[in-house]
């Protein structure tokens, strides 16, 4: 599956723009990791925008989140990466992280939110604004983007990455897409 493929497929199941940029945010920082580890970039960052395809239908039961994205999936990826996408929402899944890219995207899926919500408190509302020292100033405040899990980003540790090289890892994932996600 090609990129554009992916997206056309997320974009008939999610309407929420923000939603979908989340995605696409992911995606483009787990192509960064697996270049990085030397994984399949493409299948990588396929699996991180195609996440969360499941969420609109599954917000209201938890439980089922993943695991839907899974069935609509099946045809699409293969098992490594359906295992990754109901291991991100382990917590209410069952399926627990064991694999580098079930570690990577729920890492991803924690850190987009993080950066996002720092460039959004920065004066242009513009990655290009954001610092790495700013991402991880605000990681230590716990008290900001709350909803983002500090322990998932730390996930990060698994993949042998350090919270830092993780951050501007991530980060410039981020930039290098900054008018798709209009940051």
């Amino acid at each position: 599956m090609k990129r554009e493929e992916a997206i056309e497929l997320l974009k008939k199941h999610l309407k929420n723009k923000n939603l979908i940029k989340h995605c696409l945010a992911v995606g483009a920082i787990m192509k960064k990791i697996a270049e990085r580890i030397g994984e399949n970039s493409k299948k990588w960052e396929i699996v991180g925008i195609l996440h969360d395809i499941d969420y609109e239908e599954t917000k209201d039961d938890f439980s089922k989140h993943g695991i839907l994205a899974g069935q609509i999936l099946r045809e699409y990826l293969d098992e490594e990466g359906l295992h990754a996408i109901k291991a991100h929402n382990y917590e209410n899944t069952g399926v627990e992280p064991m694999t580098k890219m079930d570690y990577a995207l729920i890492a991803s899926d924690s850190i987009s939110g993080l950066i996002v919500a720092t460039a959004l408190v920065m004066p242009s509302k513009k990655l290009e604004e954001v610092k790495p020292k700013s991402v991880l100033k605000k990681f230590k405040q716990k008290d900001f983007a709350r909803n983002v899990s500090r322990e998932k980003i730390l996930f990060c540790e698994k993949l042998g990455f350090s919270l830092e090289e993780f951050i501007n890892l991530s980060l410039d994932a981020l930039k290098e897409i900054s008018e798709e996600l209009g940051l």
